[in-house]
């Protein structure tokens, strides 16, 4: 009932302003179909003029459709001066029919011949008086058949209007009532292993909401469509239901032409993105190759396979990168080009600190230092590597401590890599220094110390551990055992099995270990007491 109301004030409005308004030109036809070489000018329908001949190469066809053309721009035009129409003699067999100065056509000697009267000047006045009656007319004038016919197909119009919009309501609470039906059957929520994004009542509220906007976005647009069609229907609003076409029809048809246009650049892209992609494959391929010992590559490293390949990778992409930018849409504009170096920038400035590791991670990684198992000590930290990247490199210590170590700081200090020499020669030498008094003979000390090493675990007997007197200092003498090991992940307790030897060993033969500074003078035993069984 509304929607008839508000509809019942809009044909008020448009008949009140049809009884005032300029009328609007009708689409003036030519009527070449009597027969051959005649042509009709028609006003509202209404033959005013009729050619015969042809001008420089125009038929009568031709020079008609024209005149009927102009006329319907001078009728059409906002305001409509019916003493404007003028005759001028071009010469003895032309007449020119001219409007405010400007050229509506001309009617030669043939024309007239048709006529009954003869005189060319005279047709043409009579003419003119004709054609500025039949126009002011024509302006000036309401058809009471015609705009009844205009109301019965405005009132179809809104009709057909109502009758989808209620439809459509009816649709979408259909559609509403079988959301919530489907809750728990189909809209079951979102969920990742136990966390849920969406439950079932928000997923369904979504769907509705969605719904809803679909509803409205439809209802908005069968609305826009109508009025051009009610506009379209009375002459003096014609204009305005072309603009609100336009409005629709104009950026559609630039994104079409636009789509259109741009589809050779994106086959260009297209080929350079599948070139390149299956560049990067063979990439790939051939790193999985060479790191699975199938491809040998002299003076090329397995572990150096995947690197170059994602250095390679990388630099195709940058390579693609740079041959597809001048064919992407905007590319060459200002406000693109701005908002690609401000990018830039703030990549540039934000990460001098990233790059540097990068950069370093890229030398680590051809120096190979290390790989992944490897015992090392990097600066003052000491574990296995259990992660090495471009960025930074991880150990875990013997105290199962994850330290991340920059990559510019390992290259920038010294690594010892413990299981590299262990690999590349007879086996990590561990060493410890104990010192001892000069009245111990050295033979004596030398077999204590390596009867201690071959004691201990995970210590090598060949080749065989030995001992080096590294100083003679003032009260004794310092002597360094030296062993074997392949055992490097093990060297804390390597170390704590070999010095608890050696204290058991040294204890048992009556020899005291000196420290630098230490001098005994005390009561008791000269000598440290030899461990016994619970005494």
């Amino acid at each position: 009932m509304h929607f008839l109301k508000y509809s019942s004030f809009l044909l008020l409005f448009l008949l009140a302003q049809g009884l005032w308004a300029q009328k609007d030109s009708t689409r003036l036809e030519v009527d070449s179909t009597l027969y051959a070489g005649r042509a009709h000018i028609l006003v509202d329908e209404d033959t005013v003029f009729t050619l015969y001949s042809s001008i420089n190469g125009y038929s009568a066809t031709d020079r008609a459709s024209l005149a009927n053309r102009h006329l319907d721009e001078i009728m059409s035009a906002a305001e409509f001066y019916p003493d404007s129409f003028s005759v001028q003699l071009v010469n003895e067999n032309v007449v020119q029919i001219n409007y405010r100065g400007g050229l509506v056509h001309y009617i030669t000697s043939e024309d007239a011949a048709w006529y009954e009267e003869q005189n060319l000047v005279r047709l043409a006045e009579n003419y003119r008086q004709e054609l500025s009656l039949k126009c002011n007319a024509y302006v000036t004038g309401v058809d009471l058949k015609n705009l009844l016919i205009q109301i019965g197909l405005a009132l179809l119009v809104i009709f057909v209007s109502g009758f989808v919009i209620r439809y459509v309501n009816r649709l979408f609470k259909f559609l509403a009532v079988r959301v919530e039906r489907l809750k728990g059957v189909y809209l079951k929520g979102i969920s990742f292993r136990n966390y849920e994004f969406i439950t079932e009542e928000r997923l369904t509220q979504v769907v509705l909401v969605v719904l809803n906007i679909l509803r409205i976005f439809f209802l908005l647009f069968l609305l826009y469509l109508t009025l051009p069609i009610l506009f379209s229907i009375f002459p003096w609003t014609e204009g305005l239901a072309n603009t609100l076409i336009n409005y629709i029809v104009s950026p559609i048809t630039k994104v079409i032409r636009a789509i259109i246009g741009y589809i050779p650049n994106l086959f260009t892209i297209l080929v350079i993105y599948f070139v390149i992609h299956y560049l990067t494959k063979g990439v790939r391929f051939l790193a999985r190759e060479i790191q699975e010992g199938k491809l040998h590559l002299n003076n090329f490293y397995p572990d150096w396979a995947v690197p170059t390949a994602r250095i390679v990778n990388f630099l195709l992409y940058a390579f693609m990168l740079v041959l597809i930018w001048p064919y992407l849409p905007g590319s060459d504009s200002a406000v693109f080009k701005g908002v690609s170096v401000f990018l830039g920038l703030l990549i540039s400035l934000g990460s001098s600190s990233a790059i540097s590791n990068i950069v370093a991670g890229l030398v680590i990684t051809y120096m190979r230092p290390y790989k992944l198992g490897d015992r090392v000590k990097i600066a003052e930290t000491y574990g296995d590597i259990i992660e090495k990247n471009l960025l930074v490199t991880r150990v875990k210590t013997i105290k199962n401590e994850i330290i991340t170590v920059p990559n510019s700081q390992v290259l920038a200090s010294a690594s010892i890599n413990f299981s590299q020499s262990s690999d590349r020669s007879d086996g990590l030498v561990v060493h410890s220094t104990v010192t001892i008094g000069y009245d111990v003979p050295w033979r004596k000390v030398h077999k204590m110390l390596i009867e201690a090493a071959c004691q201990t675990p995970f210590i090598e007997e060949i080749p065989k551990p030995f001992v080096l007197q590294t100083s003679l200092d003032d009260f004794y003498v310092s002597y360094q055992i030296n062993a074997y090991t392949n055992a490097p992940e093990r060297q804390a307790k390597i170390y704590s099995d070999l010095h608890a030897l050696i204290q058991d060993i040294f204890a048992r033969n009556g020899v005291e270990i000196m420290s630098p500074h230490y001098r005994a003078h005390r009561d008791g035993p000269d000598t440290t007491p030899t461990e016994t069984n619970g005494k």
